[in-house]
């Protein structure tokens, strides 16, 4: 039997991506939407059995503000974030909050209905391994201060590494696309899985990120990209 659910998720387009997938598997999706500040009133408006919740930065101070509300107001609602590779704090910080789950913005759909189902019967839904993580991270803090530019990289692919350099070279899609000779529209989601894994909402925080934490300094030949980009359209500002 289909689950009755709302999407909300800043991205809108993310939203109503997911909403689709899970409607062709036969869920009740009673709105997919963006509401930067009124997540938690259409929630609790619509009453759905679970809430997907999108965040980009669950380590940052109100990100959760809208769960604890809607526990408040609707405790029968399942609320599941959907969030960028989380540390030890984000995931404390929704279940802290009332949330039921935490899922990977990168995950299958298969996983994210699995989520769905085991939140609606009222159990825990969050990967092993994420636990096992976070409670090996808290139990065991790494000796060293953490080098948050290291592990910022190794969250991205060596082609996403890339899309980061230009990004932060000023290029727009088209010229990512013609740089690294690929489509557009593939372009354009490499960029979006970019700055959803860093946890930012543009690609001027993504170049400011990438500055301040030496990201870039790190990135090794990909750093080249602007130069070979520069010898192959030397007319373009």
């Amino acid at each position: 039997m289909g689950v009755r659910l709302m999407v909300v998720d800043d991205h809108r387009l993310l939203a109503e991506a997911l909403a689709s997938a899970l409607k062709l598997r036969g869920h009740r999706v009673l709105a997919a939407a963006a509401p930067s500040a009124g997540a938690a009133e259409l929630v609790i408006t619509r009453a759905p059995e679970v809430c997907l919740l999108g965040t980009a930065a669950p380590a940052e101070a109100g990100t959760f503000d809208p769960v604890v509300r809607i526990k408040r107001e609707r405790p029968q609602v399942a609320v599941v974030v959907l969030g960028p590779v989380p540390n030890p704090r984000g995931i404390a910080a929704a279940f802290a909050a009332g949330a039921s789950g935490y899922v990977r913005h990168d995950e299958r759909i298969e996983g994210v209905e699995r989520a769905i189902m085991k939140a609606r019967a009222g159990e825990a839904a969050v990967a092993p391994q994420l636990l096992q993580g976070a409670f090996s991270e808290l139990l065991h803090p790494a000796a060293q201060p953490d080098d948050e530019g290291q592990r910022l990289l190794q969250m991205l692919t060596p082609r996403e590494v890339e899309v980061l350099v230009r990004v932060a070279d000023g290029e727009d899609t088209r010229l990512i696309a013609a740089g690294m000779g690929i489509a557009p529209s593939t372009a354009r989601t490499h960029v979006q899985r970019v700055l959803m894994k860093l946890g930012v909402g543009s690609r001027l925080e993504a170049a400011a990120l990438a500055a301040r934490t030496g990201l870039l300094d790190r990135a090794g030949p990909f750093t080249g990209a602007s130069a070979s980009r520069a010898d192959a359209a030397p007319g373009q500002p």
